[in-house]
């Protein structure tokens, strides 16, 4: 059964992919340099065959760290006295945090023989041996599987770099000068760069998978998979797009989102076969779950992506690259409609212990997967009707920044400029979208949550949306000023809206927990927060050197050029900063697990240092006499007759005046904490004398009294003497 599915989808794949490329025209000679036919149809294909093989690697790792029983060793750690408090008050309970006041005694998870660990269990018994526990036979039938996939996708992406050169060079160069130029490509070209790194990490994945032998090395894997699909979606039509950021990130959503969708349905597919019905059951649920994810993923970025290279809808019917796409579109269409038969009725029958329909509408979905990815191919090789090509005359600005200049800016135009990036839109979506989900799950439970972690959440997510996509990102690309505007928000005024929301408290509180020894979103967030690496980046002075330090290594050095001048450097600066500044602001005020927090006095303390390096950090950059990124700044040629120094005092001013504001709010958010703190531990101190009689008291008053009466006798007895 299995190698017919298999049979069905290859074919489904090459004849997708063959029709495509005839009815395009991307299959015809070119007019000049003609690298051959064998070029014309062979990069297409090696370029379909790593798309499989990193579609089946990641979707079958993914699905032996998220979806079945997972191997476990013998291990211990122990946990902090802060870890064991945070994580045991995390256990889910029937009514918690009532109205008025009134708690009831929380209900926790009662530990599962496989060695699974509860928040409740981990927490309250310090160190826990985890039972060992061999691998199943559906686990290593999947890693097998996505290892063989893993170490095949090296090979293709090698052979997709060496096909695409030929494919530069057509006829050109002789076959004596074919290694010089290879070098060129790969060293001093773009596209053959990029296209190297993709090989490097496509191998690297292949390493990981063929060690991958528990639940850690294949989460890792699948993540490193995830990665390496990074370097693909600069090429093609991506890498040539006038909004070059938006079509990057949208194909790199939109890869991810394949790769789980079409490789997790491998994954579980694989498993099938060693699993009982009810073990499938269980494990077709929880892709179930992925697959609503990935999908909607992969619709918000296609949506994005079709954007940007069709002018208008009619296009879809007068283009032979939109009658590809409509092609596209209908079977992801047919591939949502799949997905909801499933939820509605192969689940319930899988519960009923009939096999066959899920096996009947996975080999459908299989198919119907490979012919859009073999159409999705032929897409990536043909020319979309808008031109990927830049202006004839383009601008300074355009040159650098690969965009137009924007309005001359104003407080209008920072309100409407609106340049969508897919990845943070999406992230801000999501975010949203899952604390609802969260919400409206511990509501049906009974629990409640306080509406102003809710406000801050959502208000947290919309600043972060507006920040990444409007007009501070888009003028902060070529104003200093506007830079660190942005900048400073997203490290000081968003995290401390995010910690107030206490998103990981709430995920811990609604996620569902795994009782059969699989690990689940809740399992894996669980293991993140109590890890090392989350304590030792958590720790508050970590935190505060980490939020400073990170400015003066960020902004002297190369690394603020790089973060202006590539996608990439732009979302990781984004990402560390708004991650640095969560750590920071939770170590300080936060509620949700992870750091070691210091006494009240001394967070004070950590905050005035954290601050005045802050300042200190502001002042050298107003009294700076070099301009910060010149290669960059000096060559934007802006038409409103910008002072690049005079801009840059100014975005240190704004440094120092936007850090005013949030440091306030940390100091007295830190008072209230200390005020807060003390008031529960009255409280706790009255509770426990109300339970006991005030056991306490009397222990100390009678020892107070014995050691009087102790006295008393020494004295009698010195006297008597």
């Amino acid at each position: 059964m299995r190698i017919l599915i298999w049979t069905a989808t290859a074919l489904a794949v090459v004849v997708a992919l063959i029709v495509s490329m005839v009815a395009s025209g991307a299959a015809d000679a070119p007019l000049l340099a003609d690298p051959g036919v064998a070029v014309r149809w062979g990069l297409p294909a090696a370029t379909i065959l790593a798309h499989l093989c990193a579609t089946v690697a990641v979707g079958c790792f993914a699905v032996a760290a998220t979806v079945l029983v997972v191997p476990a060793t013998a291990r211990a750690r122990r946990l902090s006295v802060h870890e064991r408090a945070d994580l045991a008050a995390l256990a889910p309970a029937s009514s918690r945090e009532r109205s008025g006041g009134s708690t009831s005694a929380p209900t926790t998870a009662p530990a599962t023989a496989s060695g699974n660990r509860t928040a409740a269990g981990h927490g309250t018994r310090g160190a826990r041996r985890r039972e060992a526990r061999p691998p199943t036979k559906a686990w290593t039938a999947v890693v097998r599987v996505g290892a063989v996939a893993a170490a095949l996708w090296g090979p293709a992406a090698v052979a997709q770099l060496l096909l695409t050169h030929l494919s530069v060079i057509g006829d050109s160069v002789s076959p004596e000068m074919y290694g010089s130029a290879l070098w060129q490509f790969v060293s001093e070209i773009e596209l053959g760069t990029t296209l190297t790194f993709a090989a490097i990490l496509a191998l690297g994945v292949g390493i990981a998978g063929v060690a991958t032998t528990t639940a850690n090395g294949a989460a890792w894997t699948a993540v490193l998979g995830i990665v390496a699909l990074l370097p693909p979606a600069f090429t093609g039509h991506a890498a040539g797009a006038a909004n070059h950021e938006v079509a990057v990130s949208g194909m790199w959503l939109h890869l991810g989102g394949v790769v789980l969708w079409m490789g997790g349905l491998a994954g579980v597919l694989v498993a099938s076969g060693h699993l009982s019905t009810a073990s499938l059951a269980a494990a077709a649920r929880r892709y179930s779950g992925i697959a609503s994810w990935a999908a909607l993923i992969v619709v918000f970025s296609g949506i994005q992506s079709a954007d940007l290279r069709i002018n208008d809808l009619g296009e879809l019917f007068t283009t032979a690259w939109g009658g590809l796409l409509t092609a596209k579109i209908v079977g992801t269409g047919l591939l949502l409609l799949a997905g909801a038969w499933h939820r509605a009725r192969t689940l319930r029958m899988l519960d009923d212990g009939v096999r066959s329909a899920f096996a009947r509408l996975a080999v459908a979905e299989m198919v119907v997967m490979g012919a859009v990815m073999g159409v999705a191919t032929a897409l990536g090789s043909s020319a979309p009707p808008v031109p990927i090509e830049p202006p004839p005359d383009p601008t300074p600005t355009y040159t650098v920044t690969n965009s137009p200049v924007p309005p001359y800016p104003s407080v209008s135009s920072y309100l409407t400029q609106w340049r969508p990036d897919s990845l943070f839109l999406f992230l801000t979506i999501a975010g949203i979208l899952a604390y609802t989900l969260w919400l409206v799950r511990l509501r049906r439970r009974g629990d409640s949550w306080p509406v102003g972690r809710a406000v801050a959440w959502y208000a947290g997510m919309l600043l972060f949306g507006y920040l990444t996509c409007g007009g501070p990102t888009i003028y902060g690309e070529i104003l200093f000023s506007a830079h660190m505007m942005m900048h400073m928000s997203l490290a000081m005024v968003v995290p401390i809206l995010i910690a107030l929301a206490a998103p990981v408290t709430l995920a811990l509180r609604a996620l569902p927990i795994r009782m059969d020894g699989s690990m689940g979103p809740r399992e894996w967030l669980l293991a993140v927060v109590s890890s090392r690496w989350v304590a030792a980046f958590s720790h508050p002075v970590f935190a505060g050197v980490n939020f400073t330090g990170s400015l003066f290594v960020f902004y002297f050095t190369p690394l603020f050029q790089l973060a202006l001048s590539t996608h990439l450097g732009h979302i990781l600066m984004v990402l560390h900063f708004s991650l640095a500044g969560y750590a920071f602001v939770n170590a300080l005020i936060g509620v949700d697990p992870g750091p070691k927090r210091l006494a009240h006095p001394f967070r004070l303390v950590l905050l005035i240092a954290t601050m005045a390096s802050h300042a200190f950090f502001a002042i050298a950059v107003m009294q700076s006499s070099t301009l910060l990124a010149a290669d960059y700044f000096g060559w934007l040629g802006l038409p409103w007759g910008v002072d690049a120094m005079a801009d840059q005092e100014a975005g240190g001013a704004l440094t120092w005046g936007i850090g005013e504001l949030p440091t306030l709010a940390l100091a007295i958010g830190v008072a209230i904490s200390w005020s807060t703190s003390e008031k529960k531990e009255a409280k706790r101190v009255d509770r426990r004398a109300d339970a006991d009689d005030d056991a306490e008291l009397r222990a100390y008053n009678e020892m107070l009294a014995a050691q009087a009466k102790a006295a008393e006798a020494g004295r009698l007895a010195r006297g008597g003497r």
